[in-house]
């Protein structure tokens, strides 16, 4: 009987320290795992940094000024002046013009990079993906939806909920005032105050194509920590909470 007894021991010791060993590892692996993305994740917005073009947007009143500088410059021909600018026009230096350059593409693994989330409350800081896969989720964050980052509309972002600090795990952290920087290809980077947060089914897919009132807007969705729901944040653009 004693034997029996101490034999059922051993093999409860036994289990409880392959156990143990497994939670260990399991940790082990999921921190290395953390620190590998985050790394890939720097090292893509370096490269983002390094291809961010900053030019002026277009202003139509531009073209208006240039002709009538250069007339007044040539008061004693006006017509020679005009016709001038019409067959020859002035080159501008693309700043002048308001044409914006196109910048270098960057990629992570095969996803385009449109831009940069950062979120301070939760020390989020990674890169926009233009898609969202299996695979996108995995190494960052994507466009599910919308007109494209810092761009009017509606933009939905995608992340998972890791439960390990990865993503969007701490998004249940953020509250109503929190900010959200995202930052485009072209480097302009708009800032967004959060002015709505409420769970919903993973189904419900209403928040996205919401009327926006000509405002720049986003929309974050991740899921709860048991999967069962989802949380979605609404942001708008400027540093005050928008009423809806």
């Amino acid at each position: 009987m004693f034997r029996k007894y101490s034999n059922f021991l051993t093999m409860l010791l036994v289990i409880l320290i392959v156990a143990i060993i497994g939670v260990i590892a399991y940790f082990a692996y999921s921190s290395f795992n953390a620190k590998s993305i985050n790394d890939t994740a720097q090292a893509t917005l370096a490269e983002l940094e390094k291809a961010t073009t900053k030019v002026k947007k277009p202003n139509s009143s531009q073209a208006t000024n240039t002709v009538s500088n250069t007339v007044e410059s040539n008061a004693l021909d006006e017509l020679t002046a005009l016709n001038t600018v019409i067959e020859e026009p002035v080159e501008q230096p693309e700043e002048e013009s308001g044409v914006r350059q196109e910048p270098e593409k960057v990629y992570m693994e095969d996803y385009e990079v449109r831009g940069k989330i950062e979120i301070p409350k939760t020390k989020v800081e990674y890169p926009v993906l233009s898609s969202v896969t299996k695979r996108s989720l995995e190494i960052a964050v994507g466009i599910a939806y919308g007109p494209g980052l810092n761009e009017v509309g509606n933009t939905v972002i995608f992340g998972h909920n890791y439960r390990n600090g990865l993503f969007f795990s701490n998004n249940k952290k953020l509250a109503v005032g929190d900010k959200i920087y995202i930052t485009d290809v072209y480097g302009d980077r708009v800032t967004y105050t959060i002015y709505k947060m409420y769970q919903t089914t993973a189904n419900d897919a209403t928040y996205m194509t919401r009327d926006t009132h000509g405002r720049r807007e986003i929309s974050l969705q991740t899921c709860t920590d048991d999967s069962s729901k989802r949380i979605i944040i609404w942001a708008a653009e400027g540093n005050e909470v928008v009423q809806e």
